[in-house]
């Protein structure tokens, strides 16, 4: 039997004081390894995740930092060098949708917003783990994009955009890395039943809608999502990297095509 086996390493989840990456860095320390788990807001949630992980026998420290600020991702890499002694996986979680409207109606600070955390945050990250797992020669990356890296999302351009933008530099830093042993890949989640869209799920026209959208006929569980990324930062997939996975159910599926053109 296949086990994914994580012991020793050491990992970073942005943005792991809840949802997606709250799951992740549980799913993460259940397979062995010790955890940073970052937030910028909500510092009990993110506690909680720290004793959750401890109460597993692993280590885990609490990093606050904005990920679109590059000193303050520093000073949270160096507190990770000091308390985990270094960095295995990086999973840059840390995202948001921003504020819905068209295009011309947004004021662009919104845009801007989205685009400081969602991609230049990653890349901030990324950047600081990498001059780590290059010199080391080791390291996996698992960036958090969406399936609206290809599908269109009115009203919501930055995001969109943004997720586009972290699949491309997902395969660019695969590229750049990969002589140095370090893989980089991303993972898309469909719809997820999170706390964060529960206005969605919780109402049944609302879910009746989505669901139709959807081949597998339901939303995905944060732990569907967890699973692969500790897959994939895993020896498992060894041979793997510059690619996203889709985890969504079949939604980029083209799920109205399912009974013909």
């Amino acid at each position: 039997m296949i086990q994914i086996d994580l012991s020793g390493k050491r990992a970073l989840v942005t943005g792991a004081n809840s949802g997606i990456g709250e799951s992740v860095a549980e799913t993460l320390a259940e397979a062995g390894a010790d955890v940073a788990v970052n937030y910028v807001t909500h510092p009990e949630a993110a506690g909680a995740v720290v004793d959750r992980i401890k109460a597993r026998g692993r280590n885990s420290i609490l990093v606050c930092a904005d990920v679109s600020n590059a000193d303050q991702v520093a000073e949270m890499f160096a507190e990770i060098d000091t308390h985990l002694g270094g960095i295995d996986i990086l999973v840059n979680n840390a995202g948001i949708d921003g504020q819905a409207g068209r295009a011309w109606e947004l004021d662009t600070g919104h845009w801007s917003r989205v685009i400081d955390i969602n991609l230049t945050g990653a890349f901030l990250v990324s950047h600081e783990a990498l001059r780590r797992m290059v010199a080391q020669k080791s390291g996996v990356i698992v960036n958090m994009t969406s399936v609206h890296e290809m599908i269109p999302w009115s009203g919501y351009a930055a995001y969109t955009a943004s997720k586009a933008g972290l699949s491309m530099m997902t395969k660019t830093l695969a590229q750049e890395a990969a002589p140095f042993g370090v893989r980089v890949l991303a993972v898309a989640p469909g719809a997820i039943k999170t706390p964060i869209n529960k206005s969605v799920w919780s109402d049944p026209a609302g879910l009746a809608d989505l669901n139709q959208k959807i081949p597998m006929g339901r939303m995905g569980e944060r732990a569907e999502i967890a699973g692969m990324v500790a897959a994939l930062a895993s020896g498992i997939a060894s041979y793997a990297t510059g690619s996203t996975v889709f985890i969504d159910g079949g939604m980029t599926d083209f799920a109205d095509f399912s009974h013909g053109g």
